[in-house]
This record gives structure tokens, sequence and C-alpha cells, in this order.
């Protein structure tokens, strides 16, 4: 049975992908390693991805690999640079960046992407992952992760799909929602745009999946 290392950055990111690896991937093991120190840190320190933030994904991530995880996913999506560092040491395993799947999925979106985060940072470090050629239009859902932090999950959906609904007026074909602990908001945005709503969760959920099958074979 495959084995994954789950490590996050946002308490609220832990659920949404073990939900999501419950129910498509129910024989994978998994473990999950809490640092919500990162994302505060991030925030407030002025100092960016500095070595100091390097370091510190390099030590979660080398735990993960002695526990004997074969595959590493990270859940924050403001840490590009530090993940792709970890992916380079550790190159024999699948080390996904939280939201590339879901971007290699939105490729396929004829018209322009609608990007929506509620973690600012994020919307600095995601877009240049994505193609030059592809047409981004970002938003930032401001106020939702501090709903979602006072637990009114409601409001948070609701301040995402604002956004989701504004992007497909504005002739957005795919709303992508940035972070994994937006994936709640999938079925609010879906109604309020009547677009289709990618989520960095079932993607990644996805990719591993292939990747690690594909390594069995």
């Amino acid at each position: 049975m495959p084995r994954l290392a789950l490590i996050h950055a946002l308490s609220h990111s832990v659920d949404p992908i073990n939900d999501a690896i419950a129910r498509e991937w129910p024989e994978a093991i998994r473990m999950n390693l809490l640092d919500d120190s990162l994302s505060a840190d991030l925030l407030h320190s002025g100092r960016g991805l500095d070595d100091l933030m390097h370091q510190r994904f390099q030590d979660l991530a080398g735990y993960a690999v002695g526990t004997g995880a074969q595959a590493i996913l990270f859940t924050c999506s403001a840490f590009g640079s530090c993940i792709e560092a970890v992916a380079r040491r550790h190159a024999r395993l699948p080390v996904l960046k939280p939201n590339e799947a879901m971007i290699a999925d939105a490729l396929s979106a004829d018209g322009p992407i609608g990007l929506i985060a509620t973690f600012g940072p994020t919307l600095e470090s995601m877009p240049p992952e994505f193609p030059a050629s592809v047409e981004l239009r970002c938003a930032l859902a401001e106020g939702a992760l501090d709903a979602l932090n006072r637990g009114d999950a409601e409001r948070h959906d609701a301040l995402i799909a604002e956004q989701a609904k504004r992007l497909s007026a504005e002739g957005c074909s795919t709303i992508a929602l940035a972070q994994f602990s937006m994936a709640r908001a999938r079925h609010a945005c879906e109604q309020a745009a009547g677009r289709r709503v990618l989520t960095t969760v079932h993607s990644a959920v996805m990719e591993l999946k292939r990747r690690l099958s594909s390594q069995a074979i």
C-alpha cells in the first residue's frame, strides 16, 4: 500500500486533502505533518522564502522520507521555491507542489482562467507557475481566510463565490481555487459562476495516484 506524506502550513488544509484521499484512494496510508507557523512567519517576517524557510522545508521532508514515505504532497501554495528544492533533493520520489496538478488540468481551458486565493502571498508565488501563454486573471477573496479562522465557513465560501462570479462575468471560462483550504467552496463557486471549477485537492490526489501507480507497473 502506498504511503503518502502530507505536509501542511495551514491547519485548514488538513481535512480537505485527507477527505479527498479517503474518498478517491482509500488504500493509501497517510501521514500528516502540520507546522502552521510557516504561513504566519511568511506573512509577517518580511523575509520571503529565505534560506531559513528553505531549511525548514528540507527538515520536514527529511523527516517524512525517514518514516518511509513514498511520495510527498505539500498543501500550501505560497512556498513554491522551497518545494522545488525539496523535489531536487528527493528526486527519486514524487514530490508535488499543491498546485502543479491543478495547473496542468487548467491548461485545457478554452479562454481565460480565473485564479482565486484567500492568502495574499499565494497570488505572488503561484501565477508565475502557469505558462506564459495562459491568460490569467487573479482575485483575492479578502476576509475569507479570517472568516474560516473564526469558524464561519459559510461566510468563507460566500466571499470566494463572489469572486468566482465576478471573474466569470469578466469572461473567465474556468475558475481555479488556489488553496487546499478553499476546496470546500467548490460547489458554491459552481453555482455562482456557472463555470468549471478546479480545486488543488482533487487534482493533486489524482496526479499522485497516477504517478505511484505508474511506478508500480
